[in-house]
């Protein structure tokens, strides 16, 4: 049976069973597929992330708003509209009234992923890279870092996005004490490099130790999300050398045409595809698939010890 909520949120058939069951699931973002990568690429990348989910033990629940209903988890057929859809929101959290009022379609960003699976149950999510601090001066902070704040859940990605300001993005998680988790390495990734000089707040190296940590983070009374940043591997990495410029071009361009807010985001990935000749493109589409098959793993691990307890 489908599971509905108080609001108009809607579990499909595959995770209301799921959850019912104590099955893993891995939320997954839709403004990747709504605002982040090009057609076709953002239907094939939708269908390989939650298969990569499935072949490594949980259920994917990709989360998105149709017709004012927030689903979590889609049809073939919906995944397809919302990839083919010419007129859809980005939905952070300020955006669900409008959106479910309006009885638009929409794609929800880490922050509105992370506000509905928290209510469905969903501990585990994947993404590619989280929003952050642009430029400090324009005071463009990104409501993800908001969310990774307040919302007990294990976020996997590769680090924030590379056009964002690291360092100060950073500073604020520390601030909000969020746990910054290095998957195998000591160092914040980059989004497309691996390497980025700043220090990550600690290295885990196996799905388990990730949930043991996220278990004790929890266990105290915190109530932040474990940040879990995995780099690409040397093989499929953009070196920062070979990437800055194409950033700093990009910025440049965005603060000619006075872009900002939820604009600025898609205008700087679509400008750095451009800029590294499709570089970025195949960097971002191999990072994503890599965080959606450690998070299935995570999110098995995470199962594995509840189960445990229970038995």
């Amino acid at each position: 049976m489908n599971k509905t909520f108080t609001l108009p949120l809607y579990a499909s058939a595959p995770i209301s069973q799921a959850l019912q069951l104590s099955i893993p699931v891995v939320a997954l973002e839709s403004t990747v597929i709504t605002h982040g990568l090009p057609r076709p690429q953002n239907l094939e990348l939708a269908r390989e992330m939650e298969a990569t989910v499935r072949e490594n033990g949980a259920i994917p629940a990709t989360i998105a708003i149709l017709d004012g209903i927030v689903h979590i988890g889609l049809t073939e057929a919906e995944l397809e509209r919302l990839a083919n859809e010419q007129h859809v929101r980005k939905i952070s959290r300020r955006d669900f009234a409008t959106a479910i009022v309006n009885k638009e379609c929409g794609g929800t960003t880490v922050a509105g992923t992370m506000f509905v699976a928290l209510k469905a149950g969903i501990r585990v999510f994947a993404t590619g890279g989280i929003g952050g601090v642009h430029e400090v001066e324009t005071l463009d902070i990104s409501t993800d870092l908001l969310a990774l704040a307040d919302t007990p859940m294990i976020v996997v990605c590769a680090g924030a996005k590379a056009i964002l300001d690291l360092s100060a993005t950073l500073e604020y998680l520390e601030t909000m004490a969020v746990p910054v988790i290095g998957y195998g390495t000591d160092e914040f990734p980059a989004f497309y490099s691996r390497k980025s000089g700043l220090p990550v707040s600690a290295r885990l190296d196996s799905p388990p130790e990730i949930v043991a940590f996220a278990k004790a983070h929890w266990a105290i009374g915190m109530k932040s999300a474990v940040l879990v940043c995995q780099p690409l591997s040397s093989e499929e990495e953009i070196p920062c050398e070979k990437v800055d410029g194409a950033i700093r071009q990009a910025r440049g361009e965005a603060h000619k045409q006075a872009i900002h807010g939820q604009s600025l985001t898609p205008f700087l990935l679509e400008r750095m595809a451009k800029l590294t000749g499709g570089a970025s493109l195949k960097a971002n589409l191999k990072l994503l698939l890599n965080n959606a098959k450690l998070a299935a793993q995570i999110a098995a691990a995470l199962n594995l010890t509840e189960k445990q307890k229970v038995d």
